[in-house]
């Protein structure tokens, strides 16, 4: 599905390449379109009705749960992360993961940088608040 998205941006961009402000950085601009594209199938799909998560679709035999402590700290974390409500968890993975400025940010999503400032903050500390809550100590407040 990710493969599909970037080659459906790609294609767009291609084909609105007149559209493209060239004082803007390019990568904010591509990354409106795949937020834009994103957007569009998955309200497509929410009006499809009920959808069943993947883990329901199939039963995995052999499937091992994994042992690192690593990777539990991963899942742990991206388990929060979708607990985020989808505007915050969405400038905490372009500034955070994607390391885009927040002006980049603030362009992709179509908000005011200071909007994306506020949604980061509380982003930040809902994801502290729930990584608490399950007893994992993985964010530190740095002042």
């Amino acid at each position: 599905m990710a493969d599909d998205l970037v080659q459906d941006c790609v294609e767009r961009a291609l084909n609105k390449h007149h559209l493209y402000d060239a004082s803007r950085p390019l990568r904010a601009w591509l990354y409106a379109i795949l937020r834009n594209i994103h957007v569009s199938q998955w309200r497509k799909a929410s009006a499809g009705g009920v959808q069943k998560p993947l883990d329901e679709m199939a039963d995995f035999e052999g499937a091992v749960q994994p042992e690192q402590e690593q990777n539990l700290s991963l899942a742990t974390i991206a388990g929060a992360l979708d607990l985020l409500p989808l505007q915050q968890r969405e400038v905490l993975v372009l500034v955070a993961l994607e390391e885009v400025s927040y002006k980049e940010a603030a362009e992709i999503t179509g908000v005011p940088l200071g909007t994306v400032m506020s949604r980061l903050s509380r982003a930040r500390e809902t994801l502290r608040g729930i990584l608490e809550q399950r007893g994992v100590s993985v964010l530190r407040v740095v002042k």
